[in-house]
Parts: C-alpha cells; structure tokens; sequence
C-alpha cells in the first residue's frame, strides 16, 4: 500500500505538501488523561486566540481558503476541517472528545492550526491517493449510511473509486474512520510549502512522538511534493 499524490495536483497548486504519520500496533479501546488534557489545553488557546478575531482572517487558515478559491470551491460554504473546527471552538459551541487516537490528532491539529486526518488502514484494499475525482466515484458522508455518486473534477482523498474524504480537506467518509478497535492508522497533515510547512512538520513530528509515548506503538514519518509524490505505507 503506497500514499500517493497525483501529478496534476501540483500542477494546480504547486506549493502543496503533505507530513504523514504511520502507526502500527494501536491500542485505541483505553481511555487517556492525558490526551484528555491535551485536547482541552488545545481548545482553551483557540478559545483564547480567537476571542476578539475571526478564524477566517487568521494567517494560519488564509493559505487555505485561498487555495479552495483556486479549486473553486468557495471557502465560506465549504471550510477546510481547521478552520471549522477552530470557528466551531470559538463559537463556544463545545468540541467534543471522540477516542484518544481521534482525540490526539484533534489536539495536535488545534495547537498547529493544520488540517490533520486520520484513516483506519485496515478497511483500505489500494494505495490511498490524493487526485481529482471521476465521476461516480462514491462517498458515504460521515455518520450517515447513503452514498453519493461524485462529478469529475473535484479534489479527493481515495481508494480505489472509495472517496474518504470529499472536497479535499472539508469532509471525511464514513469509510475508514477511526474506532476504537482501529490499530493501523495513517495521519495526513496538508500544508503549504513556503507558507506554513513548518508547522506541518512540527504537528507531524510532536504526534508521532506522543503516539510512541501513549500507545507504544511503531511509527513511520515521511514528507510529500511535488518533487516527490508517493510512499511506502505497507
């Protein structure tokens, strides 16, 4: 299994890279303390940064909604996974905590203001691949059970014609989510270089760090451009 950047990606949008995070060997079914307070230092420094300034003005979500405009998907309808949770956070409207491997991600991903996903390895049967879509490539939105048959055209994360997650960074599928009884699980952190790779690189190696220290469990770090487009995940 390879994690896999089409080419025409970076012909769109150059600058894009992509930190990944491998772990194997994932005891995810007990609760954690500590990444309990992780989370809620995470949420109470967006509450903090956000208390008199508007999440889609920040620096750090701005290279995001500039490039879902180059995709032509228009930012204020469909935001990027930070920039939603970090508005729904500081609406006050309560985050929730889901399970200590989702819950460590989201911690990292507030801290750093990166979009950070997390994909259930297992339930993959091909290379997961970033692309534009074909059309009727199939997603199944998360929580619900009825699929939608997609158009050509729109950015994805995929498996095969499996869509895991639709317009990008906006919304994950219900297929490859992670539970509690997920044990191999690929972390994808979307940045751009020369604009906030920096912080792509430190969420990317401050998780694999704690996923070691938490869960005893092996890790893999890589990095993506467009000068180099694929890796080995299995």
């Amino acid at each position: 299994m390879k994690f896999i950047v089409s080419k025409d990606v970076f012909e769109k949008m150059e600058s894009v890279c992509f930190a990944v995070v491998v772990a194997r060997g994932i005891n995810n079914e007990v609760e954690n303390t500590e990444i309990s307070s992780l989370l809620e230092a995470s949420i109470k420094a967006i509450e903090d940064k956000f208390g008199a300034a508007k999440v889609k003005e920040a620096k750090e979500i701005i290279p995001y909604r500039e490039a879902f405009t180059k995709l032509e998907m228009n930012p204020n309808k469909f935001m990027s996974s930070i920039e939603a949770m970090a508005s729904r956070i500081a609406k006050k409207k309560g985050f929730p905590e889901i399970n200590p491997v989702v819950d460590l991600g989201n911690a990292i991903s507030l801290k750093y203001l990166v979009p950070l996903g997390a994909h259930d390895m297992d339930s993959a049967t091909g290379d997961i691949c970033v692309r534009f879509s074909h059309q009727g490539d199939q997603f199944i939105p998360f929580g619900q059970s009825e699929q939608e048959y997609l158009e050509q055209g729109e950015l994805i994360y995929s498996v095969g014609d499996k869509v895991k997650t639709r317009r990008w960074i906006w919304r994950q599928s219900e297929q490859g989510k992670v539970t509690e009884e997920s044990k191999n699980i690929f972390f994808p952190i979307d940045g751009f270089k020369g604009q906030n790779d920096q912080n792509v690189i430190a969420a990317r190696d401050e998780l694999a760090e704690l996923l070691q220290r938490f869960f005893g469990c092996q890790v893999e770090v890589g990095f993506i451009d467009k000068d180099n487009r694929e890796m080995e995940l299995a």
